[in-house]
């Protein structure tokens, strides 16, 4: 079950009103998931929302501190923040496989690929 979401005001409202229709679902998820917990500093909340330090980088462009809370950013700094998300939205992460096959190794013995086994010698 899925809980509703709170509607967005404020600055945030401002920022989607400028955006173009087809991009206002993905704001509304960036901003639900910044506004996840209510009260929590944005370095926590980027960090759980962005891949990487792309959260840091982003905090660090606007010259915010990690204790900044969300309900401080201003329509610009929404917007900014929409823009560096979806640029980062599809981005590999460190970590993920290449080919999409969920973890597992590429290899038919097992191992990760260009690993070798450990040689037994008898």
């Amino acid at each position: 079950m899925s809980r509703p979401h709170r509607p967005v005001d404020g600055a945030a409202a401002t920022a989607r009103a400028e955006l173009p229709e087809e991009e206002a679902a993905a704001f509304d998820r960036l901003v639900h998931a910044v506004l996840a917990k209510p009260g929590a500093a944005l370095g926590a909340a980027l960090r759980s929302s962005l891949p990487g330090t792309a959260g840091i980088r982003w905090l660090r462009q606007e010259g915010l501190p990690p204790t900044t809370r969300a309900g401080a950013l201003t329509a610009a700094q929404w917007l900014s923040l929409h823009r560096c998300w979806t640029s980062t939205q599809h981005a590999p992460t460190a970590g993920a496989p290449a080919g999409g096959r969920g973890g597992r190794p590429s290899s038919a013995h097992g191992h990760a690929p260009g690993a070798m086994p450990i040689p037994r010698w008898y």
